[in-house]
């Protein structure tokens, strides 16, 4: 099955595009676009593969589901496109940024130039009906990105993994501890964030240290 993934990734991953369970969820996301509005854009859906190339995946955030808003969702984590509003989460991952590199709050929600540097931001479930969060979990997405993971986990080495609330934490079976970095926090939303969960995990200048002792570049946050 065809699937608009950046090259890198194809030998890792085309074997899941062939299995039953892709071409059933293939299907229904076909489906769901046709009969609703849905997010990200269907040209978006990979954008996450397509910005962060296998050969350069150092940094793997792990998210739940796209933004179910009008031209929120842009295919990656957290992101939103360029001139949409901050949703809390994002604001609060700036924020931690900015008290733990000092490093200016940035104008721009758009993380493809995280992504653009080897950090993988990818939602568990790819896709979402508009206003209804959650609405595409169970359908497939699940069991791709779990592979993605795995995939990840068993032909890389020195990733660091950054699980942010008890869905990401949970994803922690499938990343081998001894190969790979693990950074677990509280998730960046405002329920969890003021309630002393997030502010001050300092994974970002962690992350950036973890990847200088692998001789690696660390990433402009």
């Amino acid at each position: 099955m065809q699937v608009d993934i950046h090259a890198s990734w194809k030998p890792y991953l085309e074997k899941e595009f062939d299995k039953p369970y892709f071409f059933d969820l293939v299907n229904f996301v076909k489906k769901e676009y046709h009969e609703h509005t849905c997010y990200p854009p269907g040209k978006k859906i990979f954008n996450a593969f397509n910005h962060c190339h296998f050969n350069d995946l150092k940094v793997v955030i792990i998210g739940q589901d796209p933004y179910h808003g009008p031209n929120q969702a842009n295919g990656l984590c957290f992101s939103v496109a360029d001139g949409i509003p901050h949703p809390p989460s994002l604001i609060n991952i700036f924020k931690e940024i900015e008290q733990d590199l000092h490093i200016n709050y940035p104008k721009s929600g758009n993380l493809e130039r995280w992504a653009d540097q080897g950090v993988l931001l990818l939602n568990a479930t790819l896709t979402v009906r508009a206003h209804q969060a959650g609405s595409h979990q169970n359908k497939g997405w699940e069991t791709f990105t779990d592979s993605v993971i795995k995939t990840i986990n068993d032909h890389k080495s020195n990733v660091v993994f950054l699980l942010w609330g008890g869905y990401a934490k949970r994803k922690s079976k499938l990343i081998d501890a001894s190969k790979h970095h693990i950074l677990q926090s509280g998730h960046p939303s405002p329920l969890s964030a003021n309630r002393g969960y997030w502010f001050g995990n300092k994974h970002f200048s962690k992350t950036n240290s973890l990847l200088e002792q692998a001789g690696l570049k660390s990433v402009a946050w």
